[in-house]
């Protein structure tokens, strides 16, 4: 053959489909195949098309990092660092919940009140009417689930909108929860009670938090591992070794600092070790189930998924019920921290707090996006703001204002994201 008609020959494209029939190559492989350049051509690839992930908020955590410690050394210290992972818990909690129901693409405006009756109920059996003290904790919690049920109800069954269903409970809740404190207004946390040690107990042995962060790791680095495997054995995209061990040590660098600082505090939190056991479970349940799966599903499109065969009521109400437990749940932590239960616990901004921890954390709006753990990242920058400000002694008034720009800029973020990806056909 000339080289003439060698050049008039067309190039073939790897990922297009051969005459024979046979399937195209997922770019997905060749993106792993060309090693570290192929993954910096795919990560540029998917942020133009406005799959930005988690990055805007880690940036975010890294500015206001050096921002406060900048202009106070002791923002970084081991006792600031201890006095956020305690801080972030309650309300963190209550976020994940929140995850959920943005999920759906709704919205509950009652989880505040409802983290106020939890918390009013427990002390009522448990002070007031001597109850076992764990016993009336898992009372609050259960009814924090019954109430967020019956949100569920109003909304899958009778077709009240969640917002409007939602802020009457807001109204509604407040007012049992006035009721439930009685004339006094407050009830104090017993000493060595269950709720006491929510935010008090430490473990002191270094070993916990090395241990705890080891574990996370080999956790972490077991199950990357397995899913590559069994998407390999299947046929399926899946990460390279390299890709592995450089993401398991990322998280390695990240958890041992961590335990090193609190380590240097007063150990290990027991409320951060409960918030992580939280997110870890609901994450799976997100990630890994089908009632997950059905999820994103109802959140993405309910008619669709109603089509599928899913029960769109069934989603619906299970979800509020899931936000209604975890309200109560996060109830007790801010009960625990603030000395006891009381009729304003759960009022002023607890609610935005929880709100804009989940969408600063990266959960859309729009529903059908997000993970339980913007929950975490996402108080991390809320609480971090307030730490920071605190320390340099500024109003309130202050912190406010900027959690609302940081609010509206993720957003905006979210906004533009959508746009892009449509744009890019990516949804």
């Amino acid at each position: 053959m000339s080289d003439t008609a060698k050049q008039e020959q067309p190039t073939q494209d790897p990922t297009a489909a051969p005459e024979s029939g046979a399937p195209a190559l997922d770019p997905r492989l060749l993106v792993r195949e060309q090693g570290l350049s192929g993954y910096l051509s795919d990560f540029k690839r998917k942020v133009r098309g406005g799959e930005l992930g988690s990055i805007p908020v880690v940036l975010g955590l890294i500015l206001i990092g050096a921002i406060f410690q900048t202009l106070d050394s002791s923002f970084l210290t081991a006792d600031s660092l201890s006095n956020i992972s305690v801080y972030i818990a309650g309300q963190g909690i209550m976020a994940v919940g929140i995850v959920f129901v943005l999920l759906l693409g709704e919205i509950d405006l009652s989880i505040g009140s409802v983290a106020g009756v939890g918390a009013a109920l427990w002390a009522v059996l448990s002070v007031t009417h001597h109850m076992d003290d764990a016993l009336a904790g898992l009372i609050a919690v259960a009814a924090g689930a019954l109430i967020g049920g019956l949100h569920g109800f109003f909304f899958a069954k009778v077709g009240v909108p969640a917002f409007v269903v939602t802020l009457a409970g807001f109204l509604g809740w407040s007012g049992l929860q006035i009721w439930l404190m009685g004339e006094e207004g407050s009830i104090n946390t017993p000493s060595g009670s269950f709720v006491e040690k929510l935010t008090d107990f430490y473990f002191d042995d270094i070993a916990a938090a090395y241990g705890l962060a080891i574990v996370a790791i080999l956790a972490y680095l077991g199950s990357m591992l397995l899913d590559s495997r069994r998407r390999q054995a299947a046929g399926l995209p899946h990460r390279a070794l390299s890709e592995i061990l450089l993401r398991a040590g990322l998280l390695a660098a990240v958890a041992l600092v961590a335990a090193y600082a609190l380590n240097q505090s007063r150990g290990l939190p027991l409320a951060l070790v409960i918030f992580l056991a939280v997110l870890v479970i609901t994450d799976f349940v997100v990630r890994r189930t089908t009632y997950g799966r059905q999820i994103f599903a109802v959140g993405g499109n309910a008619e669709a998924a109603r089509r599928a065969g899913i029960s769109v009521e069934k989603v619906r109400i299970t979800v509020f019920a899931i936000a209604g437990l975890l309200a109560a749940f996060g109830g007790l932590f801010i009960a625990s921290l603030s000395g006891g239960a009381s009729k304003g616990l759960g009022s002023g901004n607890t609610l935005m707090n929880v709100i804009a921890a989940a969408v600063i954390g990266g959960t859309s709006l729009f529903g059908g996006r997000g993970k339980v753990w913007s929950a975490l990242l996402g108080m991390l920058v809320i609480q971090s703001i307030e730490q920071g400000l605190n320390l340099l002694g500024m109003a309130s008034a202050i912190q406010f204002m900027i959690t609302g720009a940081v609010l509206l800029a993720a957003v905006v973020i979210d906004s533009l994201s959508r746009r892009t990806q449509k744009s890019a056909g990516r949804t």
